[in-house]
């Protein structure tokens, strides 16, 4: 299935085998040991290390769930007649088609599919970048994207990428798409980062945003048996990054966070822009003195 699609999900995988997800990551574990795939994004990949990036039809199968409920979760941080950045990718092309409600609001991207999703809003005006299209993931690039950023400043930047952790923030496989985002996060006060629990603990060749960087991280709740992933998390937390959890695990029977919840963790508000809507602390963590300062906060229902 690999060979066949470049990518497939774990999900996918235990679906077609009629087995568990646990005996899925096991096996993957296995033919990645022999070198016939690499684990990647809640699912496997050819093999190709850091510098292989896997094209838009192998990306929009994975992590589905995960990344609607991220975007749902992302998109109640924009405000009515508010300007901003947004990414290529498949997440930020989900949170694209739920700003296509906010009414006047103004969109500067790279991404033709974000520019698609928004194409029929009446009351969203879309500013495209200019550069070099990017057919793998239907983005503009090069010097032409990173010229018509210069001088713009928006409130936020939504961004995506291949991997994050605590070390080096986000990354991204492609040399020219991070060069991008990084003039896109140039051109924002607070950048806020959309990544699935799959990409926590990931790096991959060129960072795009460093984590002193990143304002804030809405993401899904990593599986309980995902030991990398929470201590990423925990690890982003104790460096002053907001973290929005959605609680989707994306397994079946998985803890669902009402709509509109938010649950940030305490740090710094960097870049914070006066008139904007901050995420709501969780309970007994908006006080320094609390004893729950630093910790993710647990967004499972009671």
């Amino acid at each position: 299935m690999v060979r066949a699609n470049g990518a497939v999900s774990l999900r996918e995988l235990a679906r077609v085998v009629q087995t568990s997800e646990v005996t899925v990551r096991r096996d993957v574990r296995a033919l990645e040991a022999e070198g016939l795939l690499d684990r990647r994004h809640g699912g496997a990949v050819l093999p190709g290390g850091f510098t292989r990036e896997s094209g838009f039809p192998q990306k929009s199968h994975l992590a589905t769930a995960e990344k609607t409920a991220i975007a749902d979760l992302a998109a109640g941080l924009v405000e009515e007649g508010e300007a901003i950045v947004v990414g290529a990718g498949t997440t930020t092309q989900e949170l694209a088609r739920r700003l296509a409600r906010v009414p006047g609001l103004t969109v500067v991207t790279n991404s033709l599919l974000v520019a698609q999703a928004l194409a029929h809003a009446n009351r969203v005006e879309v500013v495209m970048t200019g550069g070099t299209l990017r057919g793998s993931n239907y983005a503009l690039v090069g010097s032409g994207a990173e010229q018509s950023l210069q001088g713009l400043r928006v409130s936020r930047a939504f961004l995506s990428g291949s991997g994050l952790t605590a070390d080096r923030g986000l990354s991204t496989s492609n040399m020219l798409s991070a060069s991008v985002d990084r003039a896109l996060v140039q051109a924002a006060a607070e950048v806020v980062v959309l990544a699935d629990h799959t990409k926590l603990g990931t790096d991959t060749m060129f960072q795009t945003v460093p984590t002193d960087l990143i304002t804030r991280l809405v993401t899904d709740e990593p599986p309980a048996h995902d030991d990398r992933a929470a201590t990423e998390l925990q690890a982003l937390a104790d460096q002053g990054v907001q973290i929005a959890v959605t609680g989707a695990s994306g397994s079946p029977g998985g803890d669902q966070v009402p709509a509109g919840r938010r649950a940030p963790l305490p740090g710094p508000r960097r870049g914070h822009v006066p008139g904007s809507s901050p995420l709501r602390p969780a309970a007994g963590l908006g006080d320094p003195a609390s004893p729950d300062r630093g910790r993710v906060a647990d967004l499972r229902r009671r």
